[in-house]
């Protein structure tokens, strides 16, 4: 059997069988489809070569190849552990389907990644950036609400990009939440986010008002959308914060997951319960959560509060 095709298969298994998201279907695939290059030989999935890769190519040997390279090259004991959980699940896959006899990887031991503390944004730092948002221009009043409702609710940008008008329940202050693994959960959302929501709803209107005529109508059920009516892309949120960042003077490398670390570590800063915070988060296990209790503590600025679901 072909490598590729074996990985294919793998990946519909995810899919379909164990129900797991896009973007965690997408992230093994990547991971081996690295392994596959390296074994070609070639840094290019496009390469002739990988077309004609067996299966039996991947060995313990091959594999501690490539997670030495990845040591040479500086990638960090996380992505390698990443990856070879990736490789070890693909291995399992291999064996229940009677691919291979043996599991080659049962005495590879993980790297064990340091205690990784996330990059966070002071509160002040948070209002420059919200307020480096021009609401006269265009978008401005959709690219407010997305970075206020990234920071006031902690949300992934997978969870803001699916977020629908139907999941927004504003007089009893709180949304609905499709998280990782299909689970919903409810966060509380503070009144600045509400009041940014609104003000952007009817643009949002026009824009479906406009679209109606169109050959291709726009998302009536998905809340933020892009010029054409359709839904955002996270890379599209990726850039919208990038440019409200530079915009601000932000010098710090940041993304939509930033304000999510900011804002749990904002609200344990200031005494929210861990509990709490794990549940607005939408956090398997409170031992991901207690990483925020680890970061650095700065001097906060006092109102924190008037930006908390909590308050």
């Amino acid at each position: 059997m072909y490598l590729l095709q074996a990985i294919e298969d793998f990946c519909s298994y995810l899919r379909i069988e164990r129900s797991l998201s896009a973007n965690t279907v997408s992230a093994y695939k990547s991971d081996l489809m690295q392994l596959a290059s390296f074994a070609a030989g070639s840094d290019s999935n496009a390469d002739s070569l990988l077309q004609e890769l067996p299966l039996e190519c991947i060995t313990k040997e091959l594999i501690e190849s490539a997670l030495a390279r990845g040591v040479q090259n500086n990638i960090s004991k996380r992505s390698q552990a990443r990856a070879l959980s990736s490789y070890r699940a693909f291995m399992r896959f291999l064996k229940m389907e009677g691919y291979i006899q043996e599991n080659p990887l049962t005495s590879i031991e993980s790297p064990k990644p340091g205690r990784y503390l996330p990059e966070v944004l002071s509160v002040e730092e948070v209002f420059r950036i919200l307020n480096s948002i021009n609401r006269g221009e265009a978008n401005g009043t959709r690219n407010r609400a997305i970075i206020e409702l990234l920071y006031s609710c902690g949300l992934r940008v997978s969870e803001l990009v699916n977020l629908r008008i139907k999941d927004l329940f504003f007089k009893e202050h709180f949304i609905r939440v499709v998280g990782k693994g299909n689970k919903e959960r409810l966060v509380p959302i503070c009144d600045a986010a509400i009041e940014q929501i609104e003000y952007y709803l009817p643009q949002r209107w026009q824009l479906i008002q406009e679209r109606r005529g169109a050959k291709r109508r726009a998302d009536e059920e998905v809340l933020f959308l892009n010029r054409n009516g359709g839904r955002l892309t996270r890379e599209m949120v990726f850039i919208i914060v990038k440019e409200a960042a530079a915009a601000a003077g932000i010098e710090k490398s940041i993304s939509p997951h930033t304000f999510r670390h900011s804002f749990a570590t904002h609200l344990i800063e200031n005494g929210a319960d861990l509990r709490a915070v794990q549940e607005m988060l939408g956090h398997a296990s409170i031992l991901t959560t207690e990483i925020y209790t680890h970061v650095s503590s700065a001097t906060w600025m006092n109102d924190i509060l008037l930006h908390s679901p909590l308050k």
